[in-house]
């Protein structure tokens, strides 16, 4: 009789220059790993093999107004980040993220926080692919779609523990950093082929990297072994969860 459980797959994605990067893996058995880059995350979630859980390193659930420290997620992960807590950024509010002219959005931002905080050039990129999620993701999703954050999965992998090394400096890839984080996920199980393998067009080795680690904590969500953070977690106003796993 064939295993009900051998078709079930999980993936864990990144959002890169191409679109979305993902790695996707089978939960059980000798099934290998398989290197996928998407146009759009509608075709994440209608992909072949059907995924049981997307684990994706992109907000989701977008509050009207924010505190300090952007949402509740952003302010739980970063005690446990230590020198990583920069790659955190905050989220300003739904409203803000809609804007699509900078300024524009710095002004709704100063407008929808307590206090008053303007948006990062870096958050600000993430945008068009927060709507993009945003507009798709219903509270109906989250049994299968959950938010993951690639320094808090390393974190996870890594026994609680930060990494030493940056994956960048100065906005251009740190060999060592990267190099530390393929060790690690060798030691989770990956092969060193896979991770060392030349990434699509208009993806980046970290890239490649931090969805390998985002399908890792697809594979502990799917077994029950992640969390939710913070553990007490909001909701929007449109009913979605407002959480980061690991």
């Amino acid at each position: 009789m064939a295993d009900p459980l051998a078709d079930i797959w999980v993936a864990g994605v990144d959002g890169c220059k191409a679109g979305w990067i993902a790695v996707l893996k089978p939960v059980l058995g000798s099934g290998q790993p398989v290197l996928r880059c998407f146009e759009s995350f509608s075709e994440v979630l209608d992909c072949t093999p059907n995924l049981s859980v997307i684990a994706v390193d992109m907000p989701i659930g977008l509050p009207d107004t924010v505190g300090l420290g952007g949402r509740g997620p952003e302010q739980a992960v970063r005690k446990h980040l230590g020198m990583r807590q920069s790659s955190v950024f905050s989220v300003p509010s739904r409203a803000a993220v809609y804007c699509e002219d900078y300024p524009e959005a710095c002004r709704v931002a100063l407008q929808t926080s307590d206090p008053p905080r303007k948006v990062s050039k870096q958050a600000f990129h993430l945008f068009p692919k927060i709507r993009e999620i945003d507009a798709l993701l219903t509270p109906a999703h989250e049994d299968r779609v959950f938010e993951v954050h690639p320094e808090l999965a390393f974190w996870r992998l890594n026994g609680g523990t930060e990494m030493s090394l940056p994956k960048k400096v100065k906005s251009r890839p740190n060999p060592a950093g990267l190099n530390q984080r393929r060790d690690l996920l060798v030691t989770c199980g990956f092969e060193a082929g896979f991770l060392d393998e030349n990434p699509p067009r208009g993806v980046g080795r970290d890239d490649l990297l931090d969805a390998a680690a985002n399908c890792l904590i697809a594979d502990r969500i799917w077994r029950g072994l992640a969390f939710p953070f913070p553990a007490k977690f909001e909701r929007d106003a449109r009913g979605t969860r407002i959480a980061i796993w690991a």
